[in-house]
C-alpha cells in the first residue's frame, strides 16, 4: 500500500484541514516522538554491527538470492524503509559512505542517540529550536577541537588505520592482504599530490587462487590481447591512439541497396574501400603512432600493414578502458582515424602483453598514473568477500593520504570530544547548556555499543575510559575489544583517519538538527508502525 508523506512547520487554514480530512496528523510534541523512534529503530537494525566484534547480517532480496555483511550503509540501502525519517537518517549514512567510505554505521547510532537525547530535554520542556542551537554550537566547538586530538600519519600508522577500519569485516590474513593492495595502488596513482582519482584504480577479479596471490599491477590492465601475436609484444615509450569507432570497410544498413550495373561498379566500390582503408593507416604513420585502441573492430586486411609498420592494435576495447587509458595517457579519443591530430595521440611508458590467470592481457604504463588490483579468490563468494573489503580501504586510504591526520580509535576520541564539551557546556548560562550535555553523551554512545558487542558492560566501560583519561591526563585512551583493557589506542594500534570521525559528527549533526525540526506530519495512510520511546 502507497503512502504519501508531507512535512509541514506550520498550521492549516480551515480550508486546507476540508482538504485533507482524511488524513492522519501528528503536530508538535507526537510528531517528534514519532520521528525520534523511527531513527532509534533504525539504529536498533545496525547497531550490533560496529567493531571488531560486531556481528554479520544476512540480506535476502525479493528473488532469494543472500548476502552477508556487516557493512552498515549495505544493510541499511538494501532494506525496505517507508517511514521518511528513517530514510532521512539513510541519507546521512550514504553521504558518509560517499565522503568517506567509513563510519556509516557510527553516523546513524550517533544520530539516533542525539534525537534519543533531545526528546528526553523535550519531556523536560526544553524546546526543540533551543536544542538545535545548543547542538549546532557543540557541533562547532567539536570541529574546532577536533585537530588538537590528532597525530600525524605516516605508512606505518596508515596501514594500522586500514586495518582497524577493517575490523571485523574478515580474518587477519586478508586485512593484511587488502591493506598492503591498498596502500600500494595508492601510492602509484598519488603522485605526490593530495587528491586522489580513484578511477585511476582499476579492478579486476579472478577465481580459482589463493587469496595471498592477488596483487597490485603498475599500469592499466585489460582483459585484451593484441590482434595478432606477430606485432610488437612490448612498445616502449610509445604514441597511443584512442578511437571510439574501428578500422574497417563502412558497413550499410540492412534496408540499403547496391545497384550493379556492370562488373566494374563492384571493382571499384572494393578499390574506395582499400583506398579508405590504405589512408586510414597512412594516417597512423603520419601521426607517428605505435598503439591503437578501437572501440568497434579492425579488418583482418589491414592487419599486415599494421604488423609491417610495428604498431600494436586492439580491438573492442570497451568505452570504459577508453576512458582510463585516455585519463593515463592524457589522450583525446577520436572518433575515427581520419579525424585524428597530433593533439590527440597520447603518451604511454610501455605498452606490453602479460599474461594472468592463464589468459592474456594488456598492461598500460602512462605518467599520466594508473593500476590494477587483480584480486584472487578460490570461489566467487570470497572474492566477492574480499572486493569489498578492499573498496572500503581504498576509501580509508585516500581519506588518509588527502588529510594525513589520525585520531586514537577504540571510541577514544570520542569520549574526549565529550569530556571536553561538558567543560564547554558549564560556560553556557543558557538552556543550550543541557542540549551541548546532551550532545556530549551522545558521542560517548560509540564505546557502549562497542563494549556490548563485544560482550562487555557498556556502562563500566564506558566509565573506565572516562575515568582512565581524566586520571593520565591523556585523550588517546581507548576500548580495546581484542584485550577488553582500557589501552593507549596509539600504541595499541587502533587507529582512525580525522576525516572519518569529523564527517561521521557532522553527519549526525545535520541529520538529528533536520529532523527535530520538524514539528508537522501528516499521513494519507495509516501511520507505520514503530517502536514505543519512553516519556510523555
Amino acid at each position: 500500500m502507497s503512502r504519501a508523506y508531507v512535512y509541514d512547520v506550520g498550521g492549516l487554514t480551515m480550508g486546507e484541514k476540508e482538504i485533507l480530512e482524511d488524513t492522519t496528523r501528528s503536530t508538535g510534541r507526537d510528531a517528534l516522538k514519532k520521528n525520534v523512534q523511527a531513527a532509534i529503530a533504525l539504529s536498533g537494525a545496525i547497531r550490533s554491527t560496529l567493531g571488531p566484534k560486531g556481528l554479520d547480517k544476512l540480506l535476502i532480496d525479493d528473488d532469494g538470492r543472500t548476502l552477508v555483511t556487516n557493512d552498515g550503509v549495505t544493510v541499511l540501502e538494501t532494506a525496505k524503509v517507508e517511514h521518511p525519517v528513517a530514510k532521512m537518517v539513510i541519507g546521512a549514512s550514504s553521504l558518509q559512505d560517499k565522503i568517506a567510505k567509513d563510519g556509516t554505521t557510527s553516523t546513524v547510532i550517533i544520530a539516533s542517540e542525539m534525537l534519543r537525547n533531545a526528546w528526553e530535554l523535550v519531556v523536560q520542556g526544553i524546546h526543540p529550536a533551543v536544542i538545535s542551537r545548543g547542538f549546532r554550537m557543540a557541533e562547532q566547538r567539536v570541529v574546532e577541537a577536533i585537530d588538537g586530538l590528532s597525530l600525524e600519519g605516516n605508512k606505518e600508522l596508515f596501514k594500522k588505520a586500514v586495518i582497524s577500519a577493517l575490523s571485523g569485516k574478515g580474518h587477519n590474513l586478508l586485512k593484511e592482504i587488502v591493506s598492503e593492495l591498498s596502500l600500494s595502488a595508492v601510492d602509484i596513482v598519488s603522485d605526490g599530490g593530495s587528491v586522489i582519482d580513484r578511477s585511476k584504480i582499476k579492478i579486476i577479479s579472478q577465481t580459482g587462487s589463493s587469496i595471498n596471490e592477488s596483487e597490485v599491477i603498475q599500469g592499466l590492465v585489460l582483459a585484451k590481447k593484441r590482434i595478432d601475436s606477430s606485432m610488437p609484444k612490448h612498445v616502449k615509450n610509445g604514441a597511443i591512439l584512442l578511437v571510439d569507432g574501428g578500422i574497417e570497410r563502412r558497413s550499410f544498413s540492412s534496408d540499403m541497396k547496391l545497384n550493379v550495373t556492370t562488373p566494374g561498379v563492384l571493382e571499384s566500390f572494393r578499390v574506395k574501400e582499400r583506398e579508405m582503408l590504405n589512408g586510414q593507416i597512412s594516417k597512423l604513420k603520419e601521426l607517428g603512432v605505435s598503439v591503437v585502441a578501437c572501440k568497434e573492430g579492425i579488418d583482418d586486411d589491414v592487419k599486415a600493414q599494421l604488423v609491417k609498420l610495428g604498431i600494436q592494435a586492439f580491438r573492442r576495447v570497451s568505452k570504459a578502458d577508453l576512458d582510463l587509458l585516455s585519463k593515463s595517457c592524457n589522450a583525446t579519443i577520436v572518433h575515427d582515424v581520419m579525424s585524428a591530430s597530433k593533439d590527440n595521440v597520447g603518451k604511454c611508458l610501455s605498452s606490453s602483453n602479460k599474461t594472468l590467470g592463464g589468459l592474456e592481457h594488456w598492461v598500460v604504463d602512462a605518467e599520466g598514473g594508473g593500476t590494477t588490483i587483480i584480486i584472487r579468490g578460490s570461489t566467487v563468494d570470497v572474492v566477492g568477500e574480499v572486493e569489498r573489503c578492499f573498496d572500503d580501504s581504498l576509501g580509508v586510504v585516500c581519506q588518509m593520504y588527502e588529510d594525513g591526520r589520525l585520531l586514537p580509535g577504540g571510541g577514544a576520541t570520542y569520549v574526549a570530544l565529550a569530556r571536553l564539551l561538558r567543560r564547554y557546556a558549564e560556560t553556557i548560562p543558557d538552556r543550550e547548556q543541557l542540549a551541548i550535555e546532551a550532545y556530549g553523551d551522545a558521542l560517548e554512545v560509540i564505546v557502549r555499543v562497542l563494549a556490548e558487542n563485544g560482550g562487555m558492560d557498556p556502562i563500566e566501560s564506558l566509565l573506565s575510559v572516562v575515568s582512565k583519561q581524566t586520571n593520565e591526563n591523556s585523550d588517546r585512551f581507548g576500548l580495546n575489544l581484542y584485550t577488553g583493557n582500557v589501552e593507549d589506542m596509539v600504541d595499541s594500534g587502533v587507529i582512525e583517519p580525522l576525516g572519518i570521525v569529523r564527517q561521521a559528527i557532522i553527519g549526525a549533526t545535520e541529520a538529528s538538527i533536520s529532523i527535530l525540526r520538524i514539528d508537522d506530519v501528516l499521513w494519507a495512510k495509516q501511520d507505520i508502525q514503530i517502536p514505543e520511546l519512553p516519556g510523555n
